[in-house]
């Protein structure tokens, strides 16, 4: 029977570390050997991390946080958050703790499909070409998925063939083949290349050029994922601000980014600081997430918002992020890494479609928050008093001294090194 999570913890930001992960690991149900993971203790040993690159030298540690607070089409989550950025994980927890009432975060996801790409150079006919490449769609699609009947048992495989021109480039005339295949739970990479690769040569023949680039896309298009949320005004009071001025302020915030680049690559960027420390929490590529999402707010040729913020009927505001997920549960780290395996037993999803749902969910959590500060009190007042903690141990605090020291330069308004200096030393 899968465990049901309750992610919503009293008081888990006053908690110290060990008591913390004690509550989270009772509330999604995990093993002693899966906290030990999510601790880092012993997490990726030196010897299985020697396998997973080159050249290894040592470990590099992130901190690893929960977000919690979170209801995604019904079900609770806790969220696994590798970032070393203050307020990314208390930001995303309280815009999902606004939400939760509400009935917190409505996502979908279309199929797993990804692309890979034979590219075709020195063809004389290539309008031609593409009649004969699409002619022999079935062919090239039976022989795309001979070496992979496991995928195709579970429902998947190459689906479809796409053909596309390019009739001025600086090497002339090119034929471009996309094969369009459902990878399952698997992130994909590897599927497609193959697939690529094993029918470069007769793509080759039939378009009678020169096969040069066999690559999947990380513009994954064929598989989006969207999230929506929905608050009524009041609930997004700050301050003794109206809610409604609230709402107004998140709109007119994202209007900017919508007409306007230079806005945009910010605005897109704090999605990602929700969207990023799960997907590696997870153990999945976030590079390929990051060149996806960015690749698709420009796909009609400007740059442009990942989400949109409109005033609903009543004058909720209403929230919404479409961008392409490509994520994965089966396969690299997700598979080789200790930790990553305990993240994903944490989050408790079960196909590659639901983790894509929270993920998307997180990053529009994440833009609320930063859009909130924004059309209020501006982005540094929250940010600055959780960065003095990070301010406190620069200047020397251990232990009950971090907290005190924080504590104490965010109430004179002066968080700097030397006044928390003077703190710490009792000045």
């Amino acid at each position: 029977m899968t465990h049901q999570t309750n992610s919503r913890i009293e008081a888990l930001r006053d908690m110290a570390p060990e008591a913390r992960l004690d509550r989270v690991a009772d509330a999604a149900g995990l093993s002693l050997h899966d906290k030990l993971a999510l601790a880092g203790q012993g997490a990726l040993p030196l010897d299985l991390a020697n396998g997973m690159i080159e050249n290894v030298v040592g470990l590099f540690d992130m901190p690893l946080g929960v977000a919690a607070n979170f209801t995604v089409n019904g079900k609770d989550y806790l969220v696994p958050m590798a970032v070393e950025e203050p307020s990314v994980v208390a930001a995303a927890s309280y815009m999902a703790r606004l939400a939760r009432p509400y009935g917190g975060f409505q996502a979908s996801s279309t199929l797993p499909l990804m692309r890979a790409q034979v590219q075709v150079l020195g063809v004389a006919d290539p309008e031609g070409a593409r009649h004969r490449l699409l002619a022999a769609a079935d062919e090239l699609m039976a022989l795309a998925n001979s070496r992979d009947k496991v995928l195709v048992g579970l429902g998947g495989g190459c689906k479809d063939i796409e053909v596309h021109l390019f009739r001025d480039t600086p090497v002339g005339p090119m034929v471009v083949l996309h094969l369009i295949v459902d990878v399952r739970d698997a992130m994909g990479a590897n599927t497609v290349n193959t697939m690529a690769e094993l029918i470069a040569p007769k793509v080759e023949q039939i378009a009678s050029g020169t096969v040069r680039l066999r690559i999947l896309s990380n513009l994954a298009d064929r598989r989006l994922t969207r999230a929506r949320v929905e608050l009524p005004a009041e609930a997004l009071s700050l301050d003794g601000l109206n809610g409604a001025d609230v709402a107004r302020g998140v709109v007119e915030a994202c209007a900017l980014a919508i007409v306007d680049p230079y806005r945009a690559a910010t605005h897109n960027k704090g999605i990602m600081n929700g969207i990023d420390p799960v997907v590696i929490a997870t153990g999945n590529d976030w590079r390929a997430i990051e060149a996806g999402a960015h690749a698709f707010a420009a796909r009609d040729g400007r740059y442009t918002a990942l989400t949109r913020w409109e005033i609903g009927a009543g004058g909720a505001l209403v929230g919404t992020i479409e961008l392409p997920l490509a994520l994965g549960l089966v396969g690299g780290a997700t598979r080789t890494h200790p930790a990553a395996q305990a993240a994903l037993k944490l989050l408790n999803v079960e196909t590659a479609n639901e983790l894509c749902q929270v993920v998307a969910s997180v990053g529009l959590a994440q833009n609320l928050a930063a859009l909130r500060a924004l059309a209020t009190d501006g982005i540094q007042k929250g940010h600055m008093k959780l960065h003095a903690r990070n301010i406190a141990i620069l200047a020397g605090a251990t232990g009950p001294d971090i907290d005190r020291v924080a504590r104490e330069i965010v109430a004179q308004g002066d968080i700097s090194v030397d006044t928390a200096k003077a703190v710490l030393s009792g000045a």
